[in-house]
């Protein structure tokens, strides 16, 4: 059975607090994965964040989910994405110290894949792929993301509507994967989204 444990890293603001999911074998890759907007109440229990920590497990990915600054244990305060930013940086700087430069993959839902899409403009080398989950266009400045970003996005999202996330996405001519009518949160779509996840993957060489 995959493993799951807590643990703590060192953070810009202080410890930050996550959750390392292991497949059974040795993993081929490793996966961060970044939960919605604290504000809002998100957290790394989030119902999508752990999906998608469990679909990189499946894949035989080791994943790590954890808490921004400021929610949960995690210490430090609401910093608007900058500090967030810090953060993944941080839970980047842990997993390569635990796995070495295995294939890296970020991946975020909502106020999570801003970051994540911040993010990944720091890291050198550059993460393996995005995989963003209803990204945050339109409440935040969204950067252009690699083009083999995979984006996935709830036809009738009433969060991050559907036409925002186009209009960011048409001038990178970057594709969408759009649920037909998945709203923001993915109720009863769950397996849906991590087929897709799975399908993405498959036969891709890490």
């Amino acid at each position: 059975m995959p493993a799951q444990h807590k643990l703590v890293f060192a953070g810009a603001a202080g410890q930050l607090e996550g959750v390392l999911h292991l497949p059974d074998d040795a993993p081929q890759a490793v996966a961060v994965v970044a939960h919605p907007l604290p504000t809002m109440g998100g957290t790394m229990e989030n119902k999508v964040v752990t999906t998608l920590a469990k679909t990189f497990v499946e894949l035989g990915y080791a994943a790590l989910r954890f808490n921004f600054r400021g929610v949960g244990n995690s210490a430090g305060e609401f910093d608007s994405g900058n500090g967030e930013v810090e953060d993944v940086l941080a839970a980047v700087r842990h997993v390569r110290d635990e796995f070495g430069h295995l294939p890296l993959i970020l991946s975020g839902f909502s106020f999570g894949g801003y970051v994540q899409a911040r993010a990944a403009q720091h890291l050198h080398p550059q993460p393996h792929k995005l995989v963003l989950v209803a990204p945050a266009v339109g409440r935040f400045a969204m950067p252009h993301v690699p083009h083999n970003t995979l984006v996935l996005h709830g036809e009738q999202d009433e969060v991050i509507p559907l036409a925002e996330a186009f209009d960011w996405a048409r001038p990178q001519h970057l594709p969408i994967v759009v649920l037909p009518e998945a709203g923001h949160f993915f109720h009863g779509r769950l397996n849906q989204l991590k087929q897709i996840v799975l399908h993405e993957f498959h036969g891709c060489r890490i």
